[in-house]
């Protein structure tokens, strides 16, 4: 028992009335909700606004905590997404009658309790109760202290409508940014069905060697892109260009080139576009005297062991010179966080090699890694991307954020031996 218990129980009493909402219902909420977020944009701005005064520009979660009008409406664009999506909730997943008279079928049920753990990040406040309340799941929020005005405004808003729709506004609720709340939630034994991390690495690791409740790990990525021998250049260097700076401080973008060594020759064209997008590179001794001369001096640098396995988060990436497909590969299986990887690649036979062996939740050919996202996969928003194997793995929407349960029906059946 602990000062939140009280919260949690409210949570836990508000997941239990969830299943039976109509889905109409659900989905004129998340409409009505998309629409009075737009209408208090101005609001949740200007408290996001005293969150980024007290961060510095230059740090890489900066950009993560920053809101504008473009983003509101982008986010809204996205709970007015789910709201189109089908309900994940009573599919039947298995049915059939047996010869002892029972019948017996698996349909899909809510979580129960959904807690999020998350950094600088405060669309994922909208994300995260759009996709459990659509999918029937309460939802609890441990928010970081950096983002703490952004997200109390927004759960405020979340709750007003919830009101409006007659459903319980302890659904969704947001905990202190204090250590004492993270380890509360951690031990939220028979409160909370599963803990779900977004941060960077040490969050991740934090809570998985805590909690004494089920964790999905989510967020880290350290990206790889291979640029192998038959690659097209043309292709390679927009995929490369938009992998690194399409937005830098998301766990999809690019973090490590690597080359094959008979393609070095073009890697002053590959990364000519990076250079006009202010982008840092840690070459390897083969790269670097292959860029040297052929790219700003003051953004080329010798990589070190620390600058291979790094998740930068901003205008930095390394480079990596292979003799072949498999060395990539090694390189891959060594340092990455089975995030997101991608090979570009006009060799079928590299390509279908890359993409069986690579372990990663999501694995790309010809294509930018920016693409790990639920939206982009068809599917609303997300709650993160599972680098694990188990329960969910990759953007985790609707589907993952159920579970099922084995329905059995019969006419006065017992059992006899």
């Amino acid at each position: 028992m602990n000062s939140y218990t009280p919260m949690f129980s409210k949570t836990l009493q508000a997941s239990r009335k969830l299943p039976l909402v109509d889905q109409q219902k659900i989905n004129l909420l998340l409409t009505d909700l998309a629409d009075y977020a737009d209408s208090k944009s101005y609001f949740i701005l200007n408290e996001n606004k005293k969150d980024l005064m007290l961060m510095d520009e230059n740090d890489p979660k900066y950009d993560r905590l920053k809101l504008t009008k473009e983003r509101m409406t982008a986010i809204a664009n996205d709970i007015r997404n789910v709201a189109k999506l089908s309900s994940p909730l009573r599919k039947i997943l298995m049915s059939k009658s047996l010869p002892n008279g029972l019948s017996i079928s698996k349909i899909t049920v809510p979580l129960g309790v959904v807690g999020i753990i998350y950094e600088a990040r405060p669309n994922v406040t909208f994300d995260v109760f759009s996709l459990c309340i659509k999918s029937g799941n309460a939802c609890l929020l441990k928010g970081g202290s950096d983002a703490i005005s952004s997200n109390t405004a927004i759960v405020s808003v979340i709750k007003d409508i919830l009101v409006k729709h007659q459903l319980d506004p302890e659904t969704v609720n947001l905990l202190p940014s204090s250590h004492e709340a993270t380890e509360a939630m951690l031990n939220a034994i028979g409160f909370v069905d599963v803990i779900i991390p977004r941060g960077g690495q040490k969050l991740i690791d934090f809570v998985r060697q805590n909690a004494k409740i089920p964790v999905i790990e989510t967020g880290a990525g350290i990206v790889h892109t291979y640029f192998d021998e038959s690659a097209d250049l043309e292709k390679g260097r927009a995929i490369i260009h938009n992998a690194k700076t399409r937005r830098v401080s998301v766990c999809n973008a690019l973090d490590c080139l690597i080359i094959h060594k008979e393609r070095l020759k073009d890697l002053p064209s590959i990364a000519k576009m990076l250079g006009e997008s202010n982008v840092e590179i840690y070459a390897d001794e083969h790269a670097y005297n292959y860029l040297k001369g052929n790219y700003p001096s003051d953004k080329l640098f010798h990589a070190g062991p620390e600058h291979f396995g790094t998740e930068f988060l901003s205008f930095k990436m390394a480079v990596k010179t292979v003799s072949n497909l498999q060395e990539a590969l090694d390189h891959i299986s060594e340092h990455s966080s089975k995030h997101s990887e991608a090979i570009i690649s006009e060799n079928q036979k590299d390509i279908n090699s890359f993409l069986m062996s690579v372990d990663a939740a999501a694995v790309y050919a010809n294509t930018s890694t920016a693409f790990t996202d639920g939206a982009q996969f068809g599917l609303g928003a997300e709650i993160g991307i599972s680098t694990q194997k188990l329960h969910a793995r990759g953007p985790m929407a609707l589907e993952e954020l159920t579970s099922y349960k084995w329905i059995v029906e019969s006419n006065g059946q017992i059992r006899s031996t």
